[in-house]
């Protein structure tokens, strides 16, 4: 569980004085042994242990332990995926987001709406000597510009290029995704775009045969 970690990074976001409160939900093979971890640890923070593992049922979680952490607003609305302790960007990522959603009142930053007519592409077979890419067309549909914040990959051998300028209304914007195997593998990888879409973030899925 890495609790010690844990603490570290509430700790981080308490001296940002943003009132971010961190829940904690498990389903362990062993409670008893949870129960002994939080108290060897001295970890005082809201722990609910689902033995019947019902919010995952209910939710349908990603097995990838990178994506069962979320940020969420104070409506509890889902605004990023990524777990920090693996990810200094996905860490710094929501710190970016959590002092910006102080910020967003005052400045009247505004959402847009967008449409992604394919979130998932089948990149088929090829070397695993060679990278391989694909793009995703965003369309901003909405009245206000649209901007991508960030976009975060699942593992190292993904990589994300698309422009920093600010896309208008009516116009699309092209996210360039490249994939480099390490070795040979069937692969299926995940990445996350945060942008100020209204269904932000984003998930494109790219998948394929790496020979």
């Amino acid at each position: 569980m890495q609790l010690r970690k844990w603490m570290e990074v509430i700790n981080c976001f308490d001296s940002l004085n943003t009132n971010v409160k961190f829940l904690f939900y498990l389903h362990p093979k062993e409670p008893k042994e949870i129960t002994y971890l939080l108290k060897r640890d001295g970890f005082e923070y809201p722990v609910f242990v689902d033995r019947l593992d019902s919010f995952n049922i209910l939710n349908h979680f990603s097995t990838d332990i990178n994506f069962c952490t979320f940020l969420l607003d104070k409506t509890n609305r889902v605004i990023a995926i990524g777990n920090p302790l693996y990810s200094k960007k996905v860490k710094d990522l929501y710190k970016g987001i959590v002092l910006k959603r102080k910020e967003v009142t005052v400045s009247g930053i505004l959402q847009t709406e967008t449409t992604l007519p394919k979130s998932s592409i089948d990149m088929g077979s090829f070397s695993s000597e060679k990278s391989q890419s694909c793009i995703f067309t965003l369309y901003n549909i909405g009245k206000n510009m649209l901007v991508i914040d960030d976009a975060v990959t699942s593992c190292g051998c993904t990589s994300v290029e698309y422009s920093k300028e600010p896309v208008s209304p009516g116009k699309s914007l092209d996210i360039i995704v490249t994939y480099k195997a390490d070795h040979p593998e069937h692969f299926n990888k995940t990445i996350t775009v945060y942008c100020n879409s209204s269904v932000s973030p984003l998930r494109l899925k790219i998948m394929g045969n790496a020979k």
